[in-house]
């Protein structure tokens, strides 16, 4: 086990023989085998929630509407999100990321630098999403389940 002092991690993600780990006050991590860490510089120091990996890029989202990426998961890149809305989770599948957060935000991109909000018909706040098998799925608080198929139309 590795032990880390002075921050929590919140989420985790792996390709092409990396892993990612993101967390508190803006903490990337990276590791080849799982065993050794090593920080790298994210440019923020809001907290990240959740990373992802897609379309030959990392994606990590998380306080104030925060999106980094990476094409090597070694150098960071703030983009512009178009929300100050916490996100919570995100994801990638069938060509699209999806991020999901605080309020029923729900962004989307094909290319994980331009972003843009989608309507989700709730308030509540979501605080996972995934995909599989064609299909995207959000969940959050309330019990609430959004599952669209295109990523797009989430009513």
């Amino acid at each position: 086990m590795v032990r880390r002092s002075g921050f929590k991690l919140y989420g985790v993600t792996y390709s092409g023989g990396l892993f990612v780990a993101v967390g508190s006050r803006g903490t990337v991590l990276t590791s080849r085998d799982g065993a050794s860490w090593a920080q790298r510089a994210s440019g923020t120091d809001v907290s990240l929630s959740s990373a992802t990996h897609g379309g030959g890029l990392f994606v990590a989202v998380g306080e104030e509407g925060t999106i980094l990426t990476s094409r090597d998961g070694l150098n960071w890149t703030r983009r512009a999100s178009g929300t100050d809305a916490d996100l919570y989770s995100v994801t990638h599948g069938g060509g699209l990321f999806v991020a999901v957060g605080n309020g029923g935000t729900i962004l989307t991109s094909r290319d994980g630098l331009n972003w843009t909000e989608q309507v989700s018909g709730t308030d509540n706040n979501l605080s996972g999403v995934t995909y599989g098998d064609g299909l995207f799925v959000a969940v959050g608080s309330e019990g609430t389940i959004l599952t669209p198929s295109d990523g797009v139309s989430w009513r």
